[in-house]
């Protein structure tokens, strides 16, 4: 599997477009054969800066997905939206084939 992590921050003035493409773009990556998943989520810390964390199934699947329309328009968008350069995670994690229970925590009985 491959695992991406990616941090954005966005400006201000522009935080409409990126609501607008960012549903857009996780949608249309979702649908994707090879996407294990995919999703953004706001900074608790930073409310101008979005973090999307990313899975595909494997380095074919990613190269599939770096040749989608959604992609090109996703890329030629945010060089407008972003307030400084975005910061990414990537690695190749053989084996891993999901998201699975975390131990130190599960819901309590009521």
């Amino acid at each position: 599997m491959i695992l991406i992590t990616v941090k954005f921050p966005i400006r201000q003035d522009r935080l409409e477009e990126w609501q607008e493409l960012s549903s857009y773009y996780a949608k249309a990556v979702n649908e994707e054969p090879g996407c294990e998943f995919f999703e953004f989520s706001r900074s608790v810390t930073d409310p101008q800066t979005f973090v999307c964390i990313e899975g595909f199934r494997d380095s074919a699947a990613g190269q599939e997905h770096m040749a989608q329309a959604h992609v090109a328009r996703f890329m030629a968008e945010m060089p407008d939206i972003v307030s400084a350069q975005p910061q990414i995670i990537y690695v190749e994690a053989d084996g891993v084939t999901g998201f699975g229970p975390m131990g130190e925590i599960a819901p309590r009985s009521t």
